[in-house]
């Protein structure tokens, strides 16, 4: 997911976004532990996707609290 994309989603979906991110990773992992991936970079597009996803909802979180204070 580009950073754009992650942008337009409202907070309920990135949560939900990251959820199913993180489940992917773990299906990737356990996968790579069996037998290797054809692409092991895959591991690491998506530990950064759930990284941008979890920056764009903390900052949402943050700009919430300051708007409220």
């Amino acid at each position: 997911m580009k950073n754009e994309e992650i942008r337009a989603l409202s907070i309920e979906d990135l949560r939900n976004q990251i959820k199913t991110e993180q489940t992917n990773g773990q299906q990737l992992r356990f996968a790579h532990a069996i037998s290797p991936l054809e692409n092991p970079g895959r591991l690491k597009v998506n530990r950064k996707t759930v990284a941008r996803l979890q920056t764009e909802l903390s900052r949402r979180n943050n700009e919430q609290a300051s708007t409220k204070a």
